[in-house]
């Protein structure tokens, strides 16, 4: 039976304006103010604590700057203002009808259980990794060989489901099959690019591919 793993930022819910902003809300407050690179730079990032507490020139620690932006963040998703991308939640049911479905994320797990349980997926989840649950973050294979461990799959049987550069190759090099979904006007770096990978241009498209991945059990791609 296969099993899915999906990335939760930008993969399921739409984040790309609300982390950079929790994120700018602290730097500026230490003399940096936040540019596009900042936030081109967060994304899927699983160092991203490490970069944002090095705009803060010392100020804070890396551990000083998950508790605020975390903080902020679960009080956005308190707000009503986290929600599905359009399409992702499709994608996740049909991923359950074929098998265990899990997360790995970089985030921290206080947002992550608190934006779980809002739409609804904690209970269905058979594991959830989160930024505090490996020594090595994406792009490295840690959080998705863990997933797959405790779901008890194989990697050569689960399908990933991301949208970073730092992400996808996480996941190939943890041995999963890999669906892309890019974050809107992001492209892809050449080597992402060139991985045995499906790709749709966002999760709606992206239903009829993650079907055919997980029915052939899944089959060889690329």
């Amino acid at each position: 039976m296969p099993a899915t793993v999906f990335d939760l930022d930008d993969t399921l819910i739409d984040t790309a304006a609300h982390w950079p902003r929790a994120c700018a809300a602290i730097t500026t407050h230490h003399g940096h103010y936040w540019q596009d690179e900042d936030s081109a730079a967060l994304h899927g990032n699983g160092h991203w604590a490490t970069y944002v507490a090095g705009l803060c020139r010392g100020a804070l620690s890396t551990a000083d700057v998950i508790h605020a932006c975390t903080a902020a963040i679960v009080d956005t998703c308190a707000a009503g203002l986290v929600h599905a991308l359009p399409g992702a939640l499709e994608l996740v049911d049909e991923a359950e009808r074929h098998g265990p479905i899990a997360v790995a994320t970089a985030s921290p797990r206080r947002f992550v259980v608190t934006v779980l349980e809002q739409l609804g997926l904690a209970k269905r989840l058979s594991a959830v990794v989160c930024g505090e649950d490996v020594a090595r973050a994406k792009p490295a294979p840690d959080p998705y060989l863990r997933a797959a461990a405790t779901i008890g799959v194989p990697p050569r049987h689960c399908v990933a489901v991301e949208d970073s550069p730092s992400g996808i190759r996480s996941a190939a090099a943890a041995g999963l099959h890999v669906l892309a979904i890019p974050r809107s006007g992001t492209p892809l770096p050449a080597d992402v690019a060139d991985l045995p990978t499906a790709h749709a241009a966002d999760a709606t498209n992206a239903l009829p591919l993650l079907t055919r991945l997980l029915s052939s059990h899944p089959a060889p791609i690329g």
